[in-house]
């Protein structure tokens, strides 16, 4: 028999479309199944005999995550199907097309939550492609979704839940239930990775080895001995407010060595800072919860005393819904019982009420490992890094606002916040690591305009940015919309945006203080103000840079950016939705926002 030949005649433009459409399993079969009729081999009930052996399936591993922790569940699961020799690319949301979900054969998805339950950054585009009018049917796609969150929010998990339920609803076939982690989400995410090899090894069929595909987009740098895991003990340089005492509020800027530790990060990055609890309040707890502070408790990392466990491994500053309501059980307050039944008043109480606040509205002894197993773990915080390595060397610069709550006639500080600002002096001791970004990046042609819309400490990567642009001689425009309370109490940097406006490095700046006058004056009001020009910027290919927070600034300034598409571009609803979409899947819109 003779060699098979390619096509040399055009394939029909029909064929071509039908086949496009078809999964990997169902090409799959159609390859076998050709194959026998050539060799004369029968088929029975639409299925190859004994004919062609069985394809492998086709995995693909979409990371969505915010601060890393997605991404290393997924990073993990990748390497664990790839060492059960399946056939399986790892890729991030925010490198991933959308639009080529109906195509794959089997998705998995590791994301987390962010915000008001939103999904992170990097998976906004396939978030809105699946709930969008234009969402596709996902009938041949199987799938599973594991979560990641923190119980101190009430949309615990969302947009795991979101993927999960979605994705079955336009006819994906669930292949594990999905699992929803807190903060503590090493376990939970270990056994079901676990479980999903096995069911992965039963359904996609075994065969050679690949090798997993790192995500495009991946940060990449000359690795340091210093990570998350094992942070650097940094040396703090400065401490010195940026607001005056009209303000009404702290902001800091904040400025720490990095000499001898190999860290580098790049503008846009965050730097993750190890924090603690204050020793004052560690004793004020043990003592409304009658314990000594020796009591010996089972600890995250094995036995240890209960007063050094609230110092270093426990939240005292976020109450979860599941703390409260193991709290009420036993306080036998009316008072606290209501609050629980009550969603809005409690998500309030939750924001605005140190554990040390609680037992103090409505006092109850607690035993040390009830106390202990009741408050979530102690993590790390991360801050938007305000300083460019080009510009500072071996330093990173950090603009902190002091969170304070006033609690039983006594001023309480957030746990970061208050170390970096109030507890520790110059030349005293911090431990820091850097969380990358990679969502979060300038332009690579420093000719690109650039739209930076960052109120309150919004601003510090954007004075990175500016420095960055500054030391390589850009010659692009940089256009900045900045906001806050007061003009003259917390115009943060000021003296700086002068300078580079003057210089002509700052071509533009956008001001907005809700406090200055009759009326509260926000950044998006500007955005809409100047829509002719920012419409422009865009149709010029200006990148748009939004940074701060994300459950009211970020949306609103979402909401007039549309407006300005839909108002000056001539766009109805749905098609200002896609320019959006369009501009974020190019990396023209990035946000970062927490």
């Amino acid at each position: 028999m003779s060699e098979p030949q390619p096509l040399s005649f055009p394939v029909p433009a029909q064929l071509t479309e039908q086949l496009s459409s078809l999964s990997a399993q169902q090409k799959a079969f159609l390859a076998g199944y050709l194959w026998a009729e050539s060799q004369g081999v029968a088929a029975v009930g639409g299925a190859v005999a004994a004919a062609a052996p069985a394809a492998q399936r086709r995995i693909t591993v979409i990371s969505a995550s915010a601060t890393g922790n997605a991404a290393g569940v997924a990073k993990k699961l990748t390497e664990k199907l790839q060492g059960a020799s399946l056939d399986v690319t790892l890729t991030n949301a925010g490198s991933y097309k959308a639009r080529q979900l109906p195509k794959e054969d089997i998705v998995l998805i590791a994301t987390s939550t962010q915000g008001d339950g939103e999904p992170p950054e990097e998976a906004v585009p396939l978030h809105s492609f699946l709930f969008g009018k234009k969402a596709p049917k996902l009938d041949g796609v199987s799938f599973a979704v594991i979560g990641l969150g923190d119980t101190s929010y009430p949309l615990f998990c969302q947009a795991g839940i979101d993927f999960d339920t979605k994705m079955a609803e336009l006819g994906a076939e669930r292949l594990l239930d999905r699992v929803d982690c807190d903060v503590d989400y090493e376990a939970p995410s270990d056994a079901w990775i676990e479980e999903a090899v096995v069911k992965l090894k039963d359904v996609a069929g075994a065969g050679a080895a690949t090798d997993a595909v790192i995500p495009v987009g991946t940060y990449t740098h000359t690795e340091s001995a210093y990570n998350k895991e094992n942070p650097f003990t940094a040396t703090l340089l400065a401490n010195h407010p940026l607001v005056t005492d009209e303000a009404g509020r702290m902001i800091k800027h904040i400025e720490i060595d990095l000499d001898g530790s190999g860290l580098q990060y790049e503008v846009g990055d965050a730097l993750g800072v190890v924090t603690n609890n204050p020793a004052d309040v560690v004793d004020e707890v043990l003592e409304m919860c009658g314990l000594s502070g020796d009591e010996v408790v089972d600890g995250r990392t094995g036995k240890v005393a209960i007063r050094e466990a609230l110092l270093t491994q426990c939240d005292l500053n976020q109450l979860t819904p599941k703390l409260l309501t193991d709290y009420a059980s036993t306080a036998d307050h009316e008072d606290l019982t209501k609050l629980i039944e009550d969603k809005d008043a409690l998500r309030d109480f939750q924001a605005w009420t140190p554990f040390v606040g609680l037992l103090q509205a409505f006092p109850q002894k607690l035993e040390a490992q009830r106390l202990f197993d009741g408050l979530k773990p102690l993590s790390p915080r991360l801050y938007s890094i305000a300083s460019s390595q080009e510009e500072v060397g071996e330093e990173v610069h950090l603009c902190v606002g002091v969170v304070d709550i006033d609690s039983g006639g006594k001023r309480y500080f957030g746990s970061a916040s208050g170390l970096l600002s109030n507890r520790l002096e110059e030349g005293d001791e911090v431990q820091v690591f850097v969380e990358p970004n990679p969502r979060f990046r300038l332009p690579k042609d420093d000719a690109t305009p650039i739209i930076m819309i960052g109120p309150g400490t919004g601003i510090a990567p954007f004075r990175a940015f500016l420095q960055q642009r500054s030391a390589e001689g850009a010659s692009g425009e940089n256009w900045l919309f900045f906001g806050n309370r007061n003009y003259r109490a917390d115009f943060l940097y000021h003296a700086e945006w002068i300078e580079y406006r003057d210089k002509g490095l700052l071509s533009k700046i956008s001001l907005a203080w809700s406090r200055d006058g009759k009326e509260k004056i926000y950044v998006q009001d500007r955005i809409r103000e100047e829509s002719a020009d920012f419409w422009a910027a865009l149709e010029k290919g200006a990148h748009v840079y939004v940074c701060g927070d994300a459950s009211r600034m970020a949306k609103d300034v979402e909401l007039a950016i549309l407006d300005v598409i839909s108002q000056e571009g001539g766009k109805d609803e749905d098609e200002a939705k896609d320019y959006l979409n369009e501009l974020r899947e190019t990396e023209r819109y990035q946000r970062d926002v927490y």
